[in-house]
């Protein structure tokens, strides 16, 4: 990690240790990241997610609203597996629910899906908030959605950073990742168009709604 991304990482586990220090003792610390498809969230939670752990010394737990994706089956039954990623393709009051319990359920291991790339399919139970954790990191496209029931997410979170990668290199990356899990170019630049940008529009929105912007 160059310098520069070392001081903006230090600076924001400072941030997220602030928050924690003003969250109840009766409830956990929800820190959301947000940002369009492809553009770094989850680099950046990958990141944080050890160095909260070491400078805090807290149990810091992760769930990811990828977990919350519909199964192909069910987008197949409901005509959506077109459009898979946009707002309608996921489990929403799922994921709200489980939020709800990461915040208030202190006293057990809180189950939650995890994201299979390999398969492009959620995995049920796959991650645990574990019962001494203050701190529960939460990423996706539409935490900061307001249609859809996406408005049920934002209330929950203490704070929601949105990750703000330009645009072409967003892209590139996007297609890159799409060719990586089995897609020719062409169609991986097909689905990048199609698909992936009218999503990023969406979660563009949301932008002026986030507690923090970076700019990686």
């Amino acid at each position: 990690m160059k310098p520069d991304e070392l001081e903006v990482l230090e600076g924001l586990v400072d941030r997220a240790g602030d928050l924690l220090a003003r969250t109840p003792a009766d409830q956990r610390c929800l820190l959301g990241v947000v940002g369009a498809p492809g553009g770094g969230k989850s680099t950046l939670v990958e990141a944080l997610l050890p160095a909260l752990a070491g400078r805090l010394g807290e149990a810091v737990a992760h769930v990811p609203m990828d977990g919350f994706h519909l199964a192909d089956a069910q987008l197949d039954r409901l005509g959506r597996r077109e459009r898979k990623g946009a707002p309608d393709t996921y489990d929403v009051d799922g994921y709200a629910a489980a939020l709800f319990r990461c915040r208030h359920d202190l006293g057990h291991d809180v189950f939650v899906p995890g994201f299979e790339r390999s398969l492009e399919q959620p995995i049920a139970a796959a991650l645990v908030v574990p019962a001494p954790a203050r701190l529960v990191l939460t990423e996706g496209n539409y935490l900061l959605h307001d249609a859809d029931g996406w408005d049920q997410v934002r209330p929950l979170l203490d704070e929601c950073w949105y990750v703000d990668l330009a645009d072409e290199v967003r892209r590139q990356r996007l297609v890159a990742r799409h060719v990586l899990f089995g897609k020719s170019p062409d169609q991986a630049a097909a689905w990048v168009e199609t698909v992936d940008e009218p999503n990023a529009l969406l979660v563009a929105h949301g932008r002026s709604r986030a507690d923090l912007v970076i700019a990686p």
